[in-house]
């Protein structure tokens, strides 16, 4: 069942969009090479909490960290550690959650690291283009499936290929609801968007294959090829106009 957000609820949301957002653009000047993992997640957490509000991803399902922090081939779910230390020429995507009086907002960038190559710098901003590929279809009476073919279109057009395994979702007083959003599908399928919906959409963008693995720490999510992957992430309010982005 799709949850339609009161306008209330969807206040309390933008609240909780801001410091994520915040987060996200303040990381782009604090990511450097010769840091480790866990010191992008000391920052986000340290700012979550500065800010009065409570990291979601900390203790979920078990997850030890406030931030997903995934370099080159991982795709997401990465685990932060002091001994990975970001080199030049990484890429490297970070998920942030925060809950804001029982509400989440859900949103991920991916950054280089110093200097990157050309064909990692494509795959960033393709992976981002995608998104607003989708975005343009978050509109009442599109229908779910149009947001992911869009994604799908764009990213393949341009060489890459999307994850298959992991998809966007539906979001609000949890961090996953109904519906699963893939980044793949044909138009015209699933339910007609209406004003109130709030999603979390991410495309998962690969240089190679999609097919992933996940390492043996149960949360890590690699490409099989061992190519680079990127994500890009906002939550969004579908509206009687155009979508609004809480993270942005």
């Amino acid at each position: 069942m799709i949850i339609i957000k009161s306008e209330q609820e969807i206040d309390i949301m933008r609240e909780s969009g801001k410091v994520t957002g915040y987060i996200l653009r303040e990381l782009e000047n604090f990511i450097e090479p010769g840091m480790s993992t866990m010191d992008v997640n000391n920052f986000v957490e340290q700012t979550i909490l500065k800010n009065h509000m409570i990291p979601t991803f900390k203790g979920y399902c078990d997850y030890p960290a406030a931030a997903c922090v995934s370099v080159n081939e991982e795709v997401v779910h990465g685990i932060p550690s002091k001994k990975r230390i970001l080199k030049e020429g990484d890429i490297v995507s970070v998920d942030v959650g925060c809950t804001h009086k029982g509400y989440v907002s859900d949103a991920a960038r991916t950054y280089a690291v110093g200097k990157i190559s050309e064909d990692a710098a494509k795959l960033i901003r393709v992976t981002r283009e995608s998104f607003f590929e989708g975005l343009k279809f978050c509109k009442v009476g599109y229908r779910l499936s149009d947001i992911s073919h869009a994604i799908q279109t764009k990213a393949e057009g341009e060489g890459f290929s999307v994850i298959r395994d992991f998809v966007g979702h539906g979001v609000g007083r949890n961090m996953h609801e109904e519906p699963q959003i893939p980044n793949y599908g044909k138009p015209g399928r699933g339910p007609r968007l209406a004003s109130g919906m709030v999603f979390a959409i991410e495309p998962m963008i690969n240089q190679g294959n999609y097919e992933v693995e996940v390492l043996l720490d149960n949360w890590t999510v690699v490409t099989l090829d061992g190519k680079l992957s990127a994500h890009y992430e906002n939550t969004v309010v579908i509206t009687d106009g155009e979508p609004e982005l809480l993270t942005l």
